[in-house]
C-alpha cells in the first residue's frame, strides 16, 4: 500500500499541491449549483422551464466567461485573471442569494456564470504549466478525486443547510471562494510562459482564430459536448425527477453524494486501470457506462434505484474525466494553452447552458422516460464519434511532439522535479 500510494501522489511540485488545496477549499462550500434546480423551483416557486433558463443562462455567462479568461490566461497572466474571477463570483454569490425577482435572479447568474467559470482555464493552464507531461495522468485524477470529495461533502452539506435556510447556501459557497482566493492570492506564484520563450507556431497569430482552425480540437470538443449535457442531467432535471416521485431534497442531497463517495473511494485507482490504454476507446467506454447510468432512470421510483443509477454513470465519468483532461493537454501548444483550455472550458459551459433548457423541455413535455433514454442515445453518439476521430487526434498529438501520458516506474526510479521559477510551469478540472 505505501508503494502504491507514493506511486499516486509522490514527486508531485508544491504549486500543484497549492492548486489541489484550492479546489477542496472551494468544492467543500459548492452548495449553490447543486441546489439550484430545486430552490428554484421549490423556494421561488418558478416553473420547470423558468428553471432551466436560469441554469441556463449560468451557462451561458460561464461561455462568455470562459472565452474571456483563456484569453486573459494568455495574455495578462494566470494568477491575475483567477483572481478577478474569484472575487468576482464571491461576491455576485451573495448577490443571487438576496435577490428574489425573477429578472434580478437572471442577470446575477449571467454574472455569476461568467466570474465562476472565467477561472477554469487558468487554472487548468496553471495546472498543465507545473505538471510534466509524465505525472499528467497522475496529477488530473488527484485533482479529480478533490473535486469529488468536496462535491461529497458539499451535496450533504447543502442538504442540511437547506432545512435551515436557502440563504446559508450562498453564504458558505461564496465564503469558500473567497478562501480559496486567498490561497491564490497569498500563496500561489505566477507560472505563465516567458513570451519569448515559448511563440505560437510559424505562420499563426496565436489568437481564438487560431484555434477555431484546429479541426482535430474542434471536432474533438462537438463530441465531447453531447456527453456534457447528458451529465449535467444530474444538476437539472435529476433533482427535479426525485422530487416528481415524492423524494425530498436531503435524500437528493444523499443520492448525488454517492457521485463524489465513489469516486474518492475509487479514483486513485483509475490511472493505474487506463494507463497505456487508448485514450479515445477510453472516452468511448466511458460515454457508454454513462449512457447506461442516466438511461436506467426510466425505470425508478425510489432512493435506492436512484442511487444505482448514479453508481453505474459515475463509473464512466471516473475512467473518462483523466482521459479528457490529459487529451486536452496533449492537444494545447504551449503558447496557446490558456486559449486551448479556455475553449474546452466553452465547451462545458455550453453543455451547462443546452442541458437544462433541452433537458427542461424534454421533461415538460415528453416526460422522464423520454428525456432518460434519449440520454443513453445521445451517449451512445459520443461514443462512436470518439472512436472514429480517435486516429486523427493520435496524429495531431504526435506532430507536436507530446509523449504519450503513462503513469511513471516507481517513484524512486523518477527524478525530482524541480520546483518552478517565475517564468516557467501547470493544469486542472471540472466536473
Amino acid at each position: 500500500m505505501r508503494g502504491w500510494f507514493d506511486q499516486a501522489v509522490g514527486g508531485l511540485p508544491r504549486q500543484f499541491w497549492l492548486l489541489w488545496t484550492g479546489t477542496l477549499v472551494n468544492r467543500v462550500g459548492s452548495f449553490v449549483v447543486i441546489f439550484l434546480a430545486i430552490y428554484l423551483t421549490g423556494e421561488r416557486h418558478f416553473s420547470q422551464s423558468q428553471a432551466g433558463l436560469v441554469i441556463g443562462l449560468y451557462g451561458v455567462g460561464g461561455a462568455l466567461g470562459t472565452t474571456v479568461g483563456g484569453v486573459l490566461a494568455d495574455r495578462w497572466g494566470r494568477k491575475p485573471t483567477m483572481l478577478t474571477a474569484q472575487f468576482g463570483a464571491a461576491a455576485l454569490m451573495l448577490a443571487l442569494g438576496f435577490a428574489h425577482h425573477y429578472g434580478q435572479i437572471l442577470a446575477v447568474t449571467f454574472l455569476l456564470g461568467f466570474f465562476s467559470e472565467a477561472v477554469r482555464p487558468a487554472f487548468s493552464a496553471m495546472m498543465v504549466d507545473v505538471v510534466p507531461d509524465r505525472d499528467r495522468v497522475r496529477a488530473f485524477s488527484l485533482n479529480y478525486w478533490a473535486i469529488n470529495l468536496g462535491f461529497a461533502l458539499a451535496a450533504v452539506g447543502a442538504g442540511l443547510a437547506a432545512k435551515v435556510d436557502y440563504l446559508l447556501l450562498f453564504v458558505v459557497d461564496a465564503g469558500t471562494t473567497l478562501a480559496t482566493a486567498l490561497i491564490c492570492l497569498i500563496f500561489i506564484k505566477e507560472t505563465q510562459p516567458s513570451r519569448t520563450a515559448v511563440r505560437p507556431p510559424r505562420g499563426e497569430a496565436g489568437g481564438l482564430i487560431t484555434v477555431l482552425r484546429d479541426r482535430v480540437f474542434v471536432t474533438y470538443l462537438l463530441v465531447s459536448v453531447g456527453g456534457i449535457v447528458v451529465m449535467m442531467q444530474h444538476l437539472s432535471t435529476l433533482p427535479i425527477a426525485m422530487t416528481a416521485e415524492g423524494l425530498s431534497a436531503a435524500t437528493y442531497g444523499w443520492v448525488i453524494a454517492v457521485n463524489g463517495v465513489l469516486i474518492v473511494v475509487g479514483q486513485l485507482f483509475v490511472p493505474k486501470l487506463i494507463e497505456k490504454r487508448d485514450p479515445a476507446r477510453v472516452l468511448a467506454l466511458g460515454s457508454l457506462i454513462i449512457g447506461v447510468g442516466f438511461g436506467l432512470n426510466a425505470l425508478a421510483h425510489a432512493s435506492w434505484f436512484f442511487a444505482l443509477s448514479v453508481i453505474i454513470w459515475t463509473l464512466g465519468e471516473m475512467i473518462q474525466s483523466p482521459s479528457n483532461a490529459t487529451t486536452v493537454a496533449a492537444l494545447s501548444p504551449a503558447a496557446l494553452r490558456g486559449r486551448y483550455q479556455g475553449l474546452n472550458s466553452l465547451s462545458w459551459s455550453a453543455g451547462t447552458a443546452l442541458a437544462p433548457i433541452a433537458g427542461g423541455f424534454t421533461q415538460q413535455h415528453l416526460g422522464n422516460a423520454a428525456l432518460w433514454i434519449g440520454c443513453f442515445l445521445v451517449c451512445a453518439l459520443v461514443a462512436l464519434g470518439h472512436i472514429l476521430s480517435g486516429p486523427s487526434r493520435r496524429r495531431r498529438i504526435a506532430s507536436l511532439g507530446v509523449t504519450a501520458p503513462v503513469l511513471p516506474e516507481p517513484i524512486a526510479d523518477v527524478p525530482a522535479v524541480a520546483e518552478p521559477v517565475a517564468d516557467p510551469p501547470a493544469k486542472l478540472p471540472t466536473r
